[in-house]
């Protein structure tokens, strides 16, 4: 670790962990700030595909998150009376011995993400933000919360969906908007049933299972409505029950067990994407924060452990930060927007009720593309 460029990594989610973790293998003092002064993680399970698993062995995660979450191939598509209609085949030659799905509770991943991040001994600055950056020449000068000041090689804004730095870089940057649909996610023992991702297509909303442990699963409903909104979390297991009435199988027995101790969580579906360029002279957004998705493709996750990736890559290829951003944004854009826009598309299809066929088409052609190298 010879290189002592100097980088701030703004944010300690899933993106910004993965943009630290690779930055210090290049080379560079890190410097990680997060808001909350106890770093904790919020959410429940998260689905992960192939292509992200394979970008978890190149972080040095891989083994851990197989071990501790869970992985199969290929996606089940039921009815929404839970007969099964046809299988997925999320395999490609490009993921080779990799698997090409699976899942993990989020606390859990951002458990091995940190524990790889500390041996990597950076500096962490936890309940601080980011009051000011002031960009002079080839440096950013950071002002933070506390009243200190230091100056960067290299500014990271991993800071998520409401990103404060992506308001500080861009005068008229883009807001998070509303993507047409409420997402309910549910935590429960896994059935055994229920192997791989399963999705249940045909009725009045998509609902999957999805597994992230052997003994754990979640479950998402994707409600479409206009605009967000927002219930009582004491009748939220009353609402749900009532939108699942008429589903069969697994979903029938899952609706009939809710009460108001289940583990319930309903939020609408935001989506942004921050312009063609994610740069300003030597600062940079990644993750949520440039380019967040709805969750149709399983991807975002994996998207911003991808941007940290390819950041620590072309750091340490390029020792003229501009030039780095530069061969950044070359492999990240496109891959990105395809997340984004294949994800609203199949957004569109679910809210109008498109035939199976039609929905799965276009995950089947994402995932595909998905699995070539970045």
């Amino acid at each position: 670790m010879g290189d002592r460029r100097k980088a701030l990594v703004i944010g300690g989610g899933i993106a910004g962990m993965a943009a630290a973790i690779s930055l210090r293998e290049a080379g560079l003092d890190v410097h990680l700030c997060d808001q909350d002064p106890h770093w904790r993680v919020y959410g429940a399970g998260i689905t992960i595909t192939g292509p992200t698993l394979r970008a978890m062995r190149r972080l040095g995660i891989l083994e851990a998150v197989l071990e501790r979450g869970y992985a199969a191939d290929g996606i089940d598509i039921c009815s929404a009376e839970g007969k099964p209609l046809f299988q997925l085949d999320t395999r490609g030659e490009a993921l080779g011995a990799i698997p090409s799905a699976g899942g993990i509770l989020r606390p859990v991943l951002h458990g091995i993400m940190s524990e790889r991040l500390l041996a990597l001994s950076p500096e962490i600055r936890l309940g601080v933000t980011v009051e000011e950056i002031d960009w002079q020449g080839d440096l950013a000068q950071v002002r933070f919360s506390k009243g200190e000041s230091t100056a960067y090689d290299l500014v990271v804004g991993a800071d998520g969906i409401y990103s404060r730095t992506r308001q500080q870089m861009f005068a008229e940057a883009p807001v998070p908007r509303y993507a047409g649909q409420m997402c309910w996610r549910l935590m429960m023992a896994r059935h055994p049933e229920i192997r791989r991702r399963t999705f249940f297509l045909g009725g009045p909303a998509k609902v999957g299972l999805n597994p992230v442990a052997p003994d754990q699963m979640y479950m998402f409903y994707l409600e479409a409505q206009p605009e967000p909104v927002w219930r009582e979390e004491a009748n939220q297991h009353e609402v749900l029950r009532e939108l699942l009435h008429g589903y069969g199988g697994v979903l029938k027995e899952i609706a009939q067990g809710l009460t108001a101790g289940s583990n319930i969580i309903c939020r609408p579906l935001e989506t942004v994407l921050a312009g063609e360029s994610w740069v300003r002279a030597n600062t940079v957004l990644i993750g949520d924060a440039a380019h967040a998705t709805t969750p149709q493709l399983a991807s975002g996750a994996g998207m911003g452990i991808e941007d940290g990736l390819v950041l620590g890559e072309e750091m340490a290829r390029n020792m003229y930060v501009p030039t780095a951003l530069q061969s950044f944004m070359r492999r990240r854009y496109d891959r990105c927007k395809l997340v984004v826009d294949s994800s609203l598309e199949i957004s569109r299809l679910e809210r109008e009720r498109a035939a199976p066929q039609a929905q799965t088409a276009i995950v089947e052609k994402a995932l595909a593309a998905l699995s070539e190298e970045f």
